[in-house]
């Protein structure tokens, strides 16, 4: 991963805001309770835990990349904006990671995903693990390129192709393997197509 970002990350931001859709939607759903705390899997440069934090103040904010050189451009980010004292960043593997011991806690009210599966080879378990780290009552927020059900054929073909160069694969079966994680963890799901499917919006939340 360092190699795809050790460039990309300084126009990331810029580049992606035209095409990553539904992220800002999501944050805005977020909703994480009063002295609640939110984590990022593939925070990536830190843009969305930076409007998080922004957006619910009193929040504490976590995020974890396995990209060295992400991380990197997240902790200037962050530094930057002022909120070094509202997130916390960590580098491990989103398939399988101890909050304990990277952030001191068991668990988080709310867990986001925003366009990290599809750039993520065994990104099921990406779901499955962080269904394992929500709170009770806690949700997992997801946003993601979705199954492309009513986009014009040659405009997704071409899509597809362009995401290709960036190690980009869209997961036409989202929907269904998050309803099987939701009814393997006894978790509820709500989810959203987008645009004609070209992005798909999810939240699954555990029980009390």
């Amino acid at each position: 991963m360092d190699a795809i970002y050790r460039h990309q990350r300084h126009i990331y931001d810029a580049s992606r805001k035209f095409y990553l859709l539904g992220r800002d939607r999501l944050i805005d759903d977020l909703a994480p309770p009063e002295g609640g705390s939110v984590l990022e899997i593939g925070c990536g440069t830190g843009r969305n835990l930076v409007r998080i934090a922004r957006s619910y103040p009193g929040r504490a904010c976590f995020g974890l990349d396995v990209s060295s050189a992400m991380l990197e451009t997240a902790r200037r980010s962050v530094g930057r904006t002022g909120l070094a004292d509202r997130i916390a960043l960590a580098q491990a593997d989103a398939t399988d990671f101890d909050p304990q011991a990277l952030f001191g806690r068991a668990g988080f009210d709310r867990i986001v995903i925003s366009y990290a599966l599809s750039m993520i080879p065994p990104w099921r378990g990406v779901v499955e693990e962080a269904l394992r780290r929500l709170a009770p009552g806690g949700e997992l927020h997801i946003v993601d390129f979705g199954d492309q059900r009513d986009l014009p054929r040659p405009f997704a073909a071409v899509m597809n192709r362009w995401l290709a160069l960036f190690h980009v694969t869209p997961r036409r079966e989202l929907a269904q393997v998050l309803a099987d994680a939701a009814a393997q963890a006894g978790a509820t799901l709500r989810a959203t197509s987008l645009h004609g499917g070209y992005a798909a919006l999810a939240v699954l939340r555990r029980a009390a």
